[in-house]
């Protein structure tokens, strides 16, 4: 564990101000639910809840149905990483945080469907990636937007027509769901 030089005392009524630096390079926001355990050494871990985890082995699986159907790559986010994605893009984007832009897109709850070339397309990471065409949809369960579904094309020709935009919202809509039962 590393040492972040940081030192905070407790309240009376048993608070903890995460400094601001940590909530930024955790992309923790106000109203954020975080994780609170203990280890075997007696430490008290601070880990940032993500509903979506609960849910990786059905994503997989979804995703790769989904890819199977509509073409290209398809994967499943949270609100800050790729829990899930179908082979052939497993390198390049299982487990990397998610791009800001694709982080404001899913708070403004926009759904996307672009070419690299249309001056819409949002990136899913941070990394280049060699995409040429995306549909994305938020997951939104008990009103909060908790992830999203993306599917992306590589080949320049296939553009994505109504019927994967379709696929893709009925993923979302049904991954929703399943997190509010």
């Amino acid at each position: 564990m590393r040492a972040t030089g940081i030192v905070r005392r407790i309240d009376d009524l048993g608070r903890v101000v995460v400094p601001k630096e940590i909530r930024r390079t955790l992309r923790i926001r106000e109203g954020d639910s975080l994780e609170i355990y203990t280890d075997r050494e007696g430490e008290i871990v601070l880990k940032k809840y993500s509903p979506m985890a609960e849910m990786k082995e059905l994503a997989k699986q979804y995703v790769d149905t989904l890819a199977q159907n509509a073409g290209g790559v398809a994967a499943v986010t949270d609100r800050d990483h790729v829990i899930a994605v179908s082979s052939g893009g497993k390198k390049e984007l299982f487990q990397k945080p998610i791009s800001k832009e694709l982080d404001q897109t899913l708070t403004d709850r926009n759904k996307v469907t672009a070419t690299q070339d249309s001056g819409k397309y949002v990136s899913v990471t941070e990394e280049k990636n060699k995409y040429s065409c995306e549909i994305i949809y938020p997951i939104i369960a008990a009103g909060d937007v908790i992830g999203s579904v993306v599917l992306l094309s590589r080949n320049e020709e296939k553009k994505f027509g109504l019927t994967e935009e379709a696929l893709v919202a009925f993923s979302a809509n049904f991954l929703g769901k399943q997190m509010e039962d």
